[in-house]
């Protein structure tokens, strides 16, 4: 029983750990603005907003009485369908709306897909550092998280060799994100077509969350060739995010891509705990997934210049070594040797106003890095960080 409970509750929920990023953010209250405006770095944030047009889109579609009633559990059907045809274009294969679910946000798609896919006692691979509310939503279903080790010599790209001897009986899933949060790395297509691999072999899935695909390196158009053929139905379902590629986080719309039969039982889960998603976002997303293709285009060439510039900011610091980087994130490891990551991310926010978040909250084996959100400020900002990061004591 939880501290302060009268009657007892599920201690699935009450054992995990509290939302990491308002703990993270509660230490600014402490800067004193020394060195300049606090620098946000912690949470995935769209540094740009949304397009003037899909705002007004959008804007129509909340003040219209239909976009307030119930929706279709699976989405709305012009949304799945442009989904659909856009997803068939990139990666050059053959999805079906049906073959789609349109959800509130991708932590929603996660948390579906797991329960579709494990219950309790069961175990899915998560590549560690591992985005901790994958590893929170595990916990509360009762599901192991079982770390697959990323490590900074291979790139922080895992190794098919070591999931393989993880696999056992309680297996069901592999999850891969890429491009990655916390680390920013990007796996080689070939490394995911390997992974796919290994779960046919198995007979379990492969969950690939793509949440970043559109701010891959440029001349990087499609992180995988999954989908070309009809063998991806057998083993795969992809994870989307619309948050980060039209700015809109806070409509809450992300989407599952698996085979239909896989999306009926899907819908089961969703029609419990969302009913429908969001509508309003819903209504505007078939236009801007063809009209805004060009904007998404400059932002992303606007992320990736983000992470050169944070590469420039710290070259003169080589004490703080940059690990990875890449769409949203960097993962830093910095110099403390012996010291707590949390020490050193409360640190810099207190005194320098510069709020990372501590790579401890990543898994396990992380105590030596920080995870920085470089897309949330402006290169302009990201050019300051080399005096605030200079010379910083514990």
């Amino acid at each position: 029983m939880a501290s302060g409970l009268v009657n007892p509750i599920n201690p699935l929920v009450t054992d995990v750990g509290s939302p990491p990023i308002p703990e993270a953010q509660s230490w600014t209250e402490r800067y004193d603005g020394s060195f300049g405006p606090l620098i946000n770095l912690s949470q995935a944030v769209p540094g740009n907003a949304p397009h003037a047009g899909l705002l007004e889109r959008m804007a129509a579609a909340a003040g219209s009485a239909g976009g307030s009633q119930y929706g279709p559990i699976n989405g709305d059907a012009p949304l799945r369908q442009a989904y659909a045809a856009d997803l068939s274009r990139l990666y050059e294969g053959r999805i079906e709306p049906e073959d789609t679910a349109i959800t509130a946000g991708c932590n929603m798609a996660f948390f579906a897909a797991m329960m579709l896919l494990a219950h309790r006692g069961e175990a899915v691979l998560l590549p560690t550092p591992w985005y901790f509310n994958h590893q929170m939503t595990l916990d509360m279903l009762g599901i192991e998280p079982r770390p697959l080790p990323c490590r900074p010599e291979t790139g922080f790209v895992p190794r098919v060799e070591d999931a393989e001897a993880l696999i056992d009986g309680n297996v069901r899933a592999i999850v891969l994100v890429t491009p990655n949060n916390p680390t920013g790395a990007v796996y080689p297509a070939h490394v995911i077509e390997s992974f796919a691999q290994l779960c046919a072999k198995r007979g379990i899935y492969l969950v690939i969350d793509e949440t970043y695909r559109d701010f891959l390196p440029q001349g990087m158009n499609r992180a995988h060739g999954l989908f070309i053929g009809e063998k991806w139905r057998e083993t795969v379902i992809q994870l989307y995010s619309f948050s980060k590629s039209y700015a809109i986080p806070g409509h809450r719309t992300g989407a599952i891509t698996a085979d239909a039969l896989l999306i009926e039982q899907i819908a089961k889960i969703l029609d419990c705990i969302q009913i429908c998603a969001p509508r309003t976002a819903q209504a505007a997303l078939p236009w801007a997934i063809d009209a805004l293709r060009d904007w998404r285009e400059d932002n992303r060439a606007e992320i990736n210049r983000r992470a050169q510039v944070f590469q420039d900011a710290l070259a003169p610091l080589p004490e703080w070594k940059i690990e990875s980087v890449g769409a949203y994130f960097a993962f830093l490891h910095h110099p403390f040797q012996g010291a707590g990551a949390q020490q050193v991310a409360e640190k810099l926010a207190t005194e320098r106003g510069v709020l990372c978040l501590p790579g401890s909250y990543f898994g396990p084996g992380q105590e030596g890095h920080l995870r920085v959100a470089i897309a949330n400020v402006g290169a302009d900002v990201l050019k300051g960080l080399t005096e605030r990061f200079k010379d910083l004591r514990l």
